[in-house]
């Protein structure tokens, strides 16, 4: 019965495929999760590999749920040849991977950080390449251990101090550690992984994330720039520095800590009930400014002033069409508003005795 449970469907998985396919959602539900996060730092392989995989999802299926023919198919495959034969696809994503990792790690490093060199960081960008390798090299029924990926990356490494043009001497590294790990540690997966609870696989995903945007956050931290109204670049790390030192951020800041302050004498409840009030629900804010009266009037003050504002602008005294059209709409706008404030006179009166009387009560700021 757990057997049957453990199944996993074609039509879920090509409907995870439509939705969230390019960030490797089918894959994670066939519990191939290195697939899955090659998918999602490459966008499904660049679109590519996305769209290529219409007619591979059956067959993920099936080696997903390990079925009778397709196991028999794969046993034959492996007494055929002693290592899996030559893959375009497979190279093709061990190279694209590898690039595109590399690449990543070579523009998150900085060039200096609180006055620190940091240019020996960019060893790590073979290490990024080889794991891309290796990652793609081990995703279904092959796998192959790192060191040969890393070696090679290594080996062709200082290619870089000889060309000066990133993508070449990128793309030569990327070759060359494909090539030994094609070469010399792929091996068929002969023995089929040990499978982990969803949490645990969730949590390892999730840092591998964590990390690959951390990368990108460094890029755009030391390398990113942003185009102000007068069209000039800034680095964002400069705008930030000025973000947290302008003005409008310290005021921003100074409310939040007064906001925290007084919560923690009146309670956050409180806090919202002024943030509601702040809000105008009722529209009782822009009905005293509109009828030009304050918040503790009467209703005989406001009843009074609204008579005056009405004779006064009443589009009848007006004999221009266009004149007249906006007396009309600043008469309405005057009835709208004692419309209102004389619907909450009731709520009005409870707020002015409350306030009467607790004539200590402090309000925030917000």
């Amino acid at each position: 019965m757990s057997n049957m449970q453990s199944k996993k469907s074609v039509i879920v998985a090509y409907l995870l495929w439509m939705v969230a396919g390019i960030f490797g959602a089918h894959h994670f539900y066939l519990r191939r999760d290195r697939h899955a996060f090659v998918w999602w730092t490459t966008l499904g392989g660049f679109l590519i590999g996305w769209l290529g995989e219409v007619f591979r999802i059956p067959r993920y299926v099936r080696d997903t749920n390990e079925d009778p023919k397709h196991m028999e198919e794969v046993a034959a495959r492996m007494k055929k040849t002693n290592k899996p034969p030559f893959s375009m696809n497979r190279f093709t994503g061990m190279l694209m991977v590898g690039y595109s990792w590399a690449q990543m790690t070579m523009y998150a490093i900085p060039p200096d950080f609180w006055g620190i060199n940091l240019k020996y960081l960019n060893l790590l960008v073979p290490l990024a390449t080889g794991l891309g390798v290796w990652t793609v090299g081990n995703i279904g029924r092959e796998q192959g251990c790192l060191k040969w990926a890393v070696i090679g990356a290594y080996i062709a490494y200082p290619v870089r101090y000889y060309v000066f043009d990133d993508s070449i001497w990128l793309t030569i590294m990327v070759i060359v550690s494909a090539c030994l790990f094609d070469s010399y540690a792929k091996e068929w997966r002969r023995v089929p992984r040990k499978r982990r609870h969803v949490a645990k696989r969730v949590a390892i995903l999730s840092l591998c994330c964590f990390l690959y945007i951390g990368l990108w956050c460094s890029y755009l931290y030391f390398h990113g720039t942003i185009t102000d109204s007068e069209g000039d670049e800034i680095p964002i790390y400069e705008a930030l520095h000025h973000f947290f030192t302008s003005p409008w951020w310290l005021d921003v800041k100074q409310c939040m800590a007064e906001t925290y302050q007084y919560a923690q004498h009146h309670g956050w409840y409180e806090v919202w009930k002024q943030v509601v009030d702040l809000s105008d629900p009722h529209g009782e804010q822009n009905a005293y400014k509109v009828l030009g009266v304050s918040r503790d009037a009467s209703q005989q003050e406001i009843t009074s002033i609204w008579r005056k504002l009405s004779r006064e602008n009443h589009p009848d005294k007006v004999k221009d069409e266009f004149a007249r059209r906006a007396a009309q709409e600043r008469f309405m706008e005057i009835q709208q508003a004692y419309e209102i404030l004389s619907n909450s006179k009731h709520r009005r009166n409870r707020r002015n005795k409350k306030d009467n009387s607790s004539p200590a009560a402090v309000k925030i700021d917000l």
